[in-house]
């Protein structure tokens, strides 16, 4: 009987077919070896993850001023085992069974929040969500999510400086920023309240930049401007802000170009020119105008004004993480003012963005040697080539294998892996050497402009014994002393040898280690003492095998460890005994067969029971409880007739008169009734005559 090992998972997709060899022989006969074919398709099974298919449910926690309609939890199933790929949600239906939830399910199995958030004033709020999965095929699995609702953390919208008074000179041009506010909070959005309808500013609803909408004149300007968090916006606050424009004799320079656009390489050398402006101002006095650099730390450390000219200041490296933080951009303002006097200034706006140069070529991995059993099945991971580039995007590598097509490797093209793809045999090649191109990618706007370098990987393949491992002797039983707690105490050393003798064994405690007081360390037995007062015996089990875990020949050796505590009285001699027992093991195997009937066939086992009972019930009722009227026409005995039948339109009544005895026996009247019935109003029975049509009660 061939089984699938307890754990394994089986995928289609990697490796479709097994071969497995089966030997057999009787005593005194050949060995017969043949060969099972087992193939491996892909099937139609869903299942739900395990913390949402279980009886309580999966458990997600959100604060209570989480946005509307904001996805909480994704419900997405499972492959079983290995055995079916991963279903795409466009191929599955997710249907909520319980509706008393406002929060709702997408097709594509999110959960939302309500269209309109949750409710803040209340403390705590629970939501369960009963929700079924079902494929294109019928296949369903289904589980339950509980949505917790916390109080909400987020700070309120405040303020720092509620009252503002800003002055800015006549003449400054529309779009300009006239000064910012800055509010605390989250979700902080602005607007202005007063005046209705600004004519003459407007405010940025994100940064809470104030601009000027044209050019401005000498004007006083009042502004009410709030702050308000945009998922709640009854969180809001108020300030002022008095514009004052004074007027000036003087313009600001005017500077040619007005805004500074530009793309350069990282390999441009510090102190090149980037842009040089020219700026005239009303009075044609060029040496009075200063340049200056505003910006964020980082484009003031790369970038430097010498008179009109923006030059670099150090090296553009786009290959670091923090050119990659900023956008591979650094944005700065040149500001040119006419005598060192802010009011009479002009701001050019400078976006330089840094593009990507192929400057190293790939570099190899040291000491690519890797080790596959002979017996790998088709598909296996050897191992992965981890190659590397100094050029951003960091190790964005291609791969792919020089040399003969027929080589039984191949090489994933994006992740490195080499995977067995023919037959391995240790007899006829010890080792295969393969040489791998490694392939720079999207490391230059040219994508022409690739580098490449081979490397060698070499690849052993190990041998797999055809006998399982020997062990001298097989049976061992030990007498030690226990050490101090917390220490390791070597017990014995294992001998066992296999064929060939290069084959690498592997030694597992597999039995009577329950405690964990013993370990394994090569073919050396440690024993870990503990604070243990009274003697005590261990018998254990260690299985030695030779090659790979999937395919494998493997021996078993007995220890009977006897340990004794160090306060307990022991013979003189404390070295280890070893003494080989005479009799051999005895293994004993008992199969019990188990019949687990499933649950439909219980319960129609169950219903067909009450149904036979009921039945059998009914038929010994009629069997015992026969009509009396029967009773009367079939005995040989008088029966007692008790008064005449009277015949209305209703059906049958009761006897108008008695007779004189209330139950006097008549024989004759036996003779003259041929039927019996009975009463369906009241229930008595009668005799009746076919012929005459006289009845009589019984």
């Amino acid at each position: 009987q061939v089984t699938l090992r307890a754990g394994a998972e089986l995928d289609a997709r990697q490796v479709n077919q097994y071969t497995l060899i089966l030997r057999a022989a009787c005593p005194g006969e050949d060995e017969v070896e043949e060969r099972l074919f087992v193939r491996v398709t892909a099937g139609h099974v869903l299942r739900c993850d395990t913390p949402f298919a279980s009886a309580e449910g999966d458990v997600v926690q959100v604060l209570a001023d989480v946005a509307p309609r904001t996805p909480l939890y994704a419900v997405l199933p499972q492959p079983l085992g290995g055995l079916t790929g991963f279903p795409s949600p466009s191929f599955l239906q997710f249907r909520l069974r319980n509706y008393n939830t406002p929060l709702t399910v997408t097709r594509r199995g999110l959960v939302l929040a309500p269209d309109n958030g949750f409710d803040p004033s209340k403390d705590n709020q629970t939501f369960r969500l009963e929700i079924e999965v079902m494929d294109r095929h019928g296949h369903n699995c289904s589980g339950a999510v509980r949505v917790e609702v916390l109080p909400s953390r987020r700070p309120r919208v405040t303020f720092p400086e509620p009252h503002r008074a800003v002055t800015v000179t006549e003449g400054i041009g529309p779009w300009e920023v006239v000064t910012q506010v800055h509010a605390r909070g989250d979700n902080v959005h602005y607007a202005i309240l007063a005046p209705v309808a600004p004519t003459l500013f407007t405010i940025d609803e994100v940064t809470g930049e104030i601009r000027s909408t044209r050019q401005l004149e000498g004007i006083r300007a009042y502004l009410l401007i709030q702050a308000y968090n945009v998922l709640h916006p009854d969180d809001h606050a108020t300030a002022t802000v008095n514009v004052t424009v004074q007027g000036t004799a003087r313009q600001a320079p005017r500077c040619v170009p007005a805004i500074f656009v530009s793309q350069v390489p990282e390999t441009v050398s510090p102190g090149s020119t980037l842009v040089m402006l020219r700026c005239t101002d009303s009075t044609s006095t060029d040496g009075c105008l200063h340049y200056a650099l505003e910006g964020p730390p980082s484009s003031l450390s790369h970038f430097c004004m010498e008179g009109p000219r923006l030059k670099v200041n150090t090296t553009l490296d786009y290959d670091s993480e923090a050119m990659a933080a900023l956008g591979f951009q650094f944005t700065a303002t040149i500001v040119v003012t006419v005598g060192g006097q802010p009011l009479q200034s002009t701001r050019v706006p400078v976006l330089v963005t840094v593009t990507p140069v192929n400057e190293f070529r790939p570099a190899c991995p040291n000491g690519a040697t890797f080790t596959v059993p002979e017996t790998a099945a088709f598909g296996s991971i050897v191992g992965r080539v981890a190659g590397t580039d100094r050029d951003y995007p960091l190790d964005s590598l291609e791969y792919s294998l020089e040399g003969s097509p027929t080589q039984p490797f191949s090489i994933d093209r994006r992740a490195g892996e080499i995977r067995v793809v023919g037959p391995l045999d240790s007899q006829q090649h010890k080792s295969y050497r393969l040489v791998v191109r490694l392939t720079d990618t999207h490391n230059d706007l040219d994508l022409r402009k690739r580098q490449s370098r081979l490397c060698d990987v070499s690849v052993r393949l190990q041998a797999v014994p055809d006998q399982p491992p020997v062990c001298i002797p097989e049976v061992q039983e030990l007498r030690i002393t226990a050490g101090s707690p917390g220490s390791r105490q070597p017990v014995t050393r294992l001998a066992c040898h296999s064929s060939p003798d290069s084959a690498v064994l592997t030694y597992t405690i597999v039995g009577g280690n329950e405690d964990g007081r013993f370990r394994l360390e090569g073919n050396t037995l440690i024993y870990l003492p503990n604070d243990r007062a009274e003697p005590h015996p261990f018998v254990l089990l260690v299985e030695v095998w030779a090659g790979s875990s999937a395919r494998r020949r493997s021996s078993v050796v007995a220890l009977v460890v006897h340990v004794t505590p160090r306060s307990t009285p022991v013979p003189p001699s404390t070295t280890t005994q070893h003494t080989t027992l005479q009799k051999e093991p005895l293994v004993v195997l008992q199969t019990e067969a188990v019949w687990h009937p499933p649950g439909w066939f219980v319960a129609v086992l169950t219903i067909s029971g009450v149904l036979l009972l009921a039945i059998l019930g009914c038929v010994a009722r009629n069997l015992l409880c026969r009509p009396a009227c029967a009773k009367c026409l079939q005995s040989k005995e008088p029966c007692k007739v008790m008064g005449r039948v009277t015949a209305t339109s209703s059906g049958i009544t009761a006897p108008r008169a008695l007779w004189p005895s209330a139950a006097s026996p008549v024989s004759s009247t036996q003779g003259q009734f041929d039927g019996c019935a009975q009463d369906p109003r009241s229930g008595r029975d009668y005799l009746f005559n076919s012929v005459t049509g006289a009845r009589r009660w019984i």
